[in-house]
């Protein structure tokens, strides 16, 4: 069997790490089956997508929709990995799975708009499935409503006409798309449950998410949060392209 890819752009070595063991967990994958590349720590390297049965892209810190003078060297760099990546990636249809910061980066290079209009503060919400969603087989045996974790600065406003909608939120209209049949885009962390989440949450206190101080509340309510059907989607995604 072909590995899989995570690609990360997460600095803080915690969160990194704690992000790659998410994966492989709710995956179902051993060590030797997920590669990865923290693309933050230097240049994307030369990918032969044969090499590998599909690519999981994590969460990051890096809003894309942050104008570009305001963009650290190493995000833009980042940003221009990706492009490169992801002009292959749907040339080809080849399976793709974004999760959070797939969104930003998924939309931005099929010609969406994100920006700031549907932030959401960190808290496990309601996920809907559209119609398309019910019968995609990424979401095989996901009931029609679930509960994710959220937490995020920037959404998609405006799905490009070459996304599908499969998933929808009250606060944040675009939770799941899909483009072509294979490249997958999610504004939820199908990786984390709530111990994973308030363990970021700590990471990330200073970041912005939230006032520091109100960290031991936060992770109060985090941990009441009852988050149980979104790590079956990477599942799925390994069953199906494995």
């Amino acid at each position: 069997m072909r590995p899989f890819l995570l690609l990360a752009s997460r600095a803080e070595d915690q969160a990194a790490d704690d992000e790659y063991a998410a994966f492989l967990r709710f995956a179902g994958l051993p060590p030797e089956q997920l590669h990865r590349v923290r693309l933050e720590a230097g240049p994307l390297p030369d990918l032969d997508l044969d090499d590998y049965a599909g690519i999981f892209l994590g969460g990051s810190p890096f809003n894309s929709s942050d104008p570009p003078e305001l963009k650290s060297p190493v995000q833009r760099r980042v940003e221009a990995d990706l492009a490169r990546l992801l002009d292959e990636v749907v040339a080809r249809d080849f399976p793709f799975f974004g999760a959070c910061y797939g969104v930003g980066t998924i939309v931005s290079h099929q010609g969406g708009v994100v920006d700031r209009t549907y932030t959401e503060p960190l808290s496990a919400v309601s996920i809907q499935l559209t119609a398309a969603g019910a019968e995609d087989p990424l979401l095989a045996g996901v009931p029609d409503r679930f509960d994710a974790f959220v937490g995020h600065k920037e959404a998609c406003r405006v799905l490009p006409p070459s996304a599908v909608l499969l998933a929808t939120g009250e606060a944040c209209p675009v939770q799941m798309f899909r483009v072509g049949a294979n490249v997958y885009g999610t504004q939820f962390h199908p990786e984390l449950d709530a111990p994973g989440f308030c363990a970021r949450a700590r990471v990330y206190q200073h970041y912005g998410y939230f006032p520091p101080d109100e960290l031991d509340a936060l992770i109060a309510r985090l941990s009441q949060g009852v988050v149980t059907e979104p790590g079956r989607l990477l599942k799925n995604f390994v069953a199906r392209y494995a």
